[in-house]
């Protein structure tokens, strides 16, 4: 393919694992309630009550049950990560934290990332707010540090709780699906929905703990095609695929699941569909595909650590999450989506996010 072979002399140096993590969404605290939901295709989406969408054309999200407060659900979730991963607070006076965060919190987003790392007992914090790929840009940020031995350990969070602004924004822009379902890569798809998520992962360079899962490979392109229409033939998110892939030294035929960004969306699935038969060829048609966001919803600046979250999970679990709200198929969208309960002794898995303005990142994770 053009383009990836100019990509080819990217290579990561010390391996990368994650050795904790924890999650927050529409069904409450922890990575169990969240995976059993997507591999049993139970959504979280419903009637809105957090603020008034009594204007609204929608009128549901993927919203937790109660107030949850995000400052709060942020200092639990990255805790719960550093616990499991047996970091215990002495040790990360000398860690960094990288926060992907929505818009422009009071003070501003450096300014909160850095009260949140103070809080959890942090060296300094990086703070990230690039669209969809914020997360997955701290992740593979915080992966390149680890793997050229400019940190041992890098903690990466991220929070986005479903609001009144940016609901109506999207409803204003006729974004959400009005069905109350979000149907990726199916006919008669029309649109996202919103959804709440706060994750925390760590990673660290391979051989310091016991690791949950391997970091194996991650890739990043911009092919700044349009301020938000996706490029229709794919070549920006193959890229990044692509050196995911080689970062890797993996094989498209290897690859067991893919966790796809999947949005719902007309052209952002048409466009999706062609950059994975761009990138991986006849294995395009046989990997197990499915969108998470039909169970979580699309939750902005946090959604790529939720996904990547819950595809470790999946991972670890030998369970394939379902694509759900498929009514049918949609002749530009051929893929072998997940439609039926399904197990999998799965070795690697990419989990793909964009973002308007043309950005692609792709996440590979091995079993540990």
């Amino acid at each position: 393919m053009a383009g990836l072979a100019a990509s080819r002399a990217r290579r990561g140096g010390t391996g990368v694992v994650v050795s904790g993590m924890a999650v927050f969404s529409a069904f409450g605290a922890g990575v169990d309630a969240l995976l059993r939901a997507a591999v049993e295709g139970v959504t979280g989406f419903a009637p809105v009550e957090r603020f008034d969408v009594g204007a609204r054309r929608a009128k549901v999200a993927a919203v937790a049950a109660g107030a949850p407060e995000l400052v709060r659900e942020l200092v639990r979730a990255v805790d719960e990560a550093c616990d499991g991963a047996g970091l215990s607070r002495s040790g990360r006076a000398d860690c960094q934290l990288f926060l992907a965060i929505h818009g422009e919190p009071h003070g501003g987003a450096d300014a909160f990332a850095s009260s949140i790392a103070a809080a959890c007992g942090f060296a300094g914090a990086r703070a990230y707010t690039s669209a969809c790929v914020a997360a997955s840009t701290a992740v593979a940020d915080a992966a390149a540090q680890i793997a050229h031995g400019r940190a041992d350990r890098v903690v990466v969070a991220a929070g986005y709780l479903v609001d009144a602004d940016q609901y109506a924004l999207f409803d204003a822009g006729r974004a959400l699906a009005l069905d109350g379902r979000v149907r990726p890569f199916s006919a008669g798809r029309s649109g996202l929905l919103l959804g709440d998520a706060v994750g925390a992962l760590v990673l660290e360079a391979a051989g310091a703990s016991e690791p949950l899962a391997r970091l194996a490979g991650w890739g990043r392109s911009g092919d700044a095609y349009h301020v938000c229409k996706p490029r229709p033939d794919g070549h920006g998110l193959a890229r990044a695929i692509g050196d995911a892939l080689h970062r890797g030294g993996v094989q498209a035929a290897d690859v067991g699941y893919i966790n796809a960004h999947g949005s719902g969306t007309k052209q952002s699935d048409v466009a999706e569909s062609a950059a994975l038969r761009v990138s991986l060829g006849d294995a395009a048609a046989k990997i197990p595909v499915s969108s998470t966001k039909s169970i979580h919803g699309q939750a902005l600046e946090a959604g790529a650590l939720l996904e990547l979250i819950l595809t470790i999970a999946a991972l670890r679990a030998g369970r394939l999450p379902l694509n759900a709200g498929f009514l049918g198929p949609d002749d530009d969208c051929q893929l072998a989506l997940v439609l039926e309960p399904a197990v999998a002794d799965l070795e690697y898995a990419l989990t793909l996010n964009v973002a308007f303005g043309g950005a692609n990142t792709a996440l590979l994770v091995g079993a540990p």
